[in-house]
């Protein structure tokens, strides 16, 4: 009888157990099922970020002022990382974005979403919206956004990010800065056109393809462009007379220059870059394949080519007295490449600076073909690239 009564209330307990469980896995079941509701839920509520430092990694010398994030030089934008299922990137143009007789001079962009370009565009319009990403499912995403084409036509703003997710993260600087000096040539004039007879157009032109940028990514670097189309050290481009109005060394130490787009009510060229925000490792000068054109074969302009050169060194080193100077020429002609050896040479001779280096770049091939305006092709750059990536390799003892 007892033992009876034992086996029935161990039967009960067991029962209450069973329901207890059943009730607390329905529970946990219950709130599993709460928060990913919760989490899908925050994964598509839009926020709105502007492109300021603390919400992207800042690309090149860029300028942030009334929320906006300004891009004028080759190759500046933004970058960021979030985790979830949209991203629209809104995008303000300047007085060019509007004007149909400059439909060729207009600010081009790219922006890649993981790696690949999603949007390849010319900005004709005031404002610009492109939804970059959009997915059922929340993702890892990486957002960035470059400038392809040059600051003397065009700029634009970074106006506003639109992200359903986790907040906007800047990605992480790489661990090696290269800044590059240059013309045409880094600016990547043409490379889009391979018929050598074509001229100039924003359309065509695209910074990621020329050697600079390539350098930049066969290194893991982070870049900054400083590059101007037809511009020199002591001349522009020319077929008669001196252009002294287009050199590099006075844009240096600014956000660039442009004909057709300000930052609001301020010129590129009106804003100095802080240069205590972070000092490249090197910096690669590219620039007398313009000054050639006006000095040729005459010694005495060959002279105050070199002589110039030397004062913009001291103006280089002055703003970043621990990088690695690298003086570059050759892919478009290598003509006055003696007279950069000996700017070098002189400079180290006058201030005992040995910080600084010389590379001569092999003139393109005719075989490799040709773009705009007999500019270098995709395959010249190429080249280009690996020969400068090897030579920063061994400057920096790698």
């Amino acid at each position: 009888m007892k033992f009876s009564k034992i086996i029935s209330f161990i039967g009960a307990a067991a029962m209450c157990a069973m329901l207890f469980s059943a009730c607390g896995t329905a529970d946990a079941d219950k709130k599993d099922t709460e928060n990913a509701m919760e989490e899908t839920a925050d994964m598509n509520t839009e926020t709105i970020y502007t492109a300021s430092s603390e919400n992207v990694k800042l690309l090149g010398r860029t300028y942030f002022a009334d929320d906006l994030l300004w891009c004028a030089l080759s190759g500046t934008g933004a970058e960021f990382t979030f985790t979830g299922t949209k991203c629209t990137v809104q995008l303000k143009g300047n007085l060019n974005s509007t004007d149909p007789s400059q439909a060729d001079n207009q600010a081009r962009v790219g922006i890649y979403v993981n790696g690949e370009r999603v949007v390849d565009d010319m900005i004709d319009n005031v404002e610009e919206n492109y939804t970059v990403f959009e997915s059922d499912a929340p993702q890892d995403v990486t957002v960035k956004i470059v400038k392809l084409s040059e600051s003397a036509m065009s700029t634009f703003a970074i106006k506003q990010l639109a992200v359903s997710g986790t907040k906007i993260q800047p990605t992480a600087d790489n661990d090696l800065l290269i800044e590059f000096v240059g013309d045409s040539i880094t600016c990547g004039y043409g490379v889009d056109d391979p018929d050598e007879n074509h001229h100039f157009s924003t359309k065509t032109e695209d910074v990621t393809k020329a050697y600079a940028y390539k350098t930049a990514e066969a290194l893991g670097a982070d870049y900054s462009m400083v590059s101007f189309s037809g511009y020199g050290i002591i001349s522009g481009y020319t077929t008669d007379k001196k252009v002294p109005t287009q050199i590099v060394p006075p844009y240096y130490g600014k956000l660039g220059f442009s004909w057709g787009g300000n930052f609001g009510q301020i010129k590129p060229s009106g804003i100095d870059w802080d240069f205590s925000k972070r000092q490249p490792d090197v910096i690669v000068i590219n620039l007398g394949t313009n000054d050639d054109s006006y000095t040729q074969n005459d010694p005495e302009r060959q002279q105050e080519y070199c002589d110039k050169y030397v004062e913009f060194l001291k103006t280089v080193r002055a703003n970043n007295p621990d990088s690695k100077i690298l003086c570059t020429l050759g892919i478009m002609g290598d003509r006055l490449f003696e007279k950069v050896q000996a700017a070098a040479d002189n400079y180290t001779a006058e201030t005992g600076d040995t910080n600084i280096y010389t590379m001569k770049f092999d003139v393109q091939n005719p075989a490799d073909g040709y773009s705009a305006d007999w500019h270098p092709s995709v395959k010249t750059h190429d080249k280009a690239s690996e020969k400068l990536a090897a030579e920063i390799k061994t400057i920096l003892g790698k």
